[in-house]
Formats: structure tokens, C-alpha cells, sequence
């Protein structure tokens, strides 16, 4: 039955499915897997989009423009919002590649080496900073 459905109602039924479940819909047939794809990469590119505002929210903390009472607690609201964002996306990066969806070699590159990064530990986009950094540089 799915798979006779018109692609205006595809689409619309892929962009509500969670991103837990969304290359799973992709097995339904080429149309489905073209519109999880396409929806695929929009999280994707809205992942990065995010994570970029997030961190240009950051750069007053960089500037040490704020109160330093307060900053460790906002470094550290700040860094678990960008973590969850990065898993987020890495996620999606991870479950496009493994199903055959990402054919440019060098985006294929680009999430061999940030899902390589996060499995050791390491932070994938080099967004990491600790406030001891701009304390100690006097």
C-alpha cells in the first residue's frame, strides 16, 4: 500500500519521521528511498546550519565579554548543546553512508573521518574549547 502512494504524500509522510527511524522508511521502494535521501541530507544540512548559529553564540565567550560567574555554567549548557547536535547529525551522516546514499567521495570522507573522531573520543568538527584556555593565556 505504501508504495502506491503519490510523492506529495510521501514526502510530507517522511519529513514527520523521526530521525531514528528515517532510512528505515527507505526500504519501501525507490521513491521512498529518493524522498528519505532528500530529506536525509536537508537534516543533515540543518544540523550544520544549527551547529554553526550555536557556536557563533559562543564567540562573546571567546571574547571574554561576559561574567565570569556565570560563564562555567554557560560553557557548559553550551557544549552539551553542541554535543547533542553533533551526535544528531553524525547519526544521519552515519546511517546515509552505511545505506548506500551519500556518492560524492569526498562528503563519503568527510563522515568516515568526523565518525572516526567521535569514536575515539575526539570532537569531529574542532568545536571543542574549555574555558581553562582563555583563563591561562595572560
Amino acid at each position: 500500500m505504501l508504495d502506491r502512494l503519490p510523492v506529495e504524500i510521501v514526502e510530507r509522510i517522511v519529513a514527520k519521521i523521526p530521525d531514528t527511524d528515517l532510512i528505515a522508511a527507505s526500504k519501501v521502494d525507490s521513491v521512498w528511498w529518493q524522498e528519505v535521501r532528500q530529506e536525509a541530507y536537508k537534516r543533515w544540512k540543518n544540523y550544520a546550519t544549527t551547529i554553526g548559529h550555536v557556536q557563533a553564540l559562543g564567540k562573546p565567550f571567546e571574547k571574554r565579554n561576559i561574567d565570569w560567574i556565570s560563564f562555567e555554567d554557560v560553557n557548559d549548557f553550551y557544549k552539551r548543546w553542541i554535543d547533542r547536535l553533533t551526535e544528531d547529525q553524525l547519526y544521519i551522516m552515519e546511517k546515509m553512508l552505511r545505506n548506500g546514499m551519500v556518492v560524492d567521495p569526498q562528503e563519503r570522507e568527510t563522515i568516515e573521518h568526523a565518525l572516526s573522531e567521535q569514536r575515539w573520543g575526539g570532537d569531529p568538527w574542532g568545536l571543542n574549547w574549555e574555558w581553562n584556555e582563555w583563563t591561562q593565556q595572560e
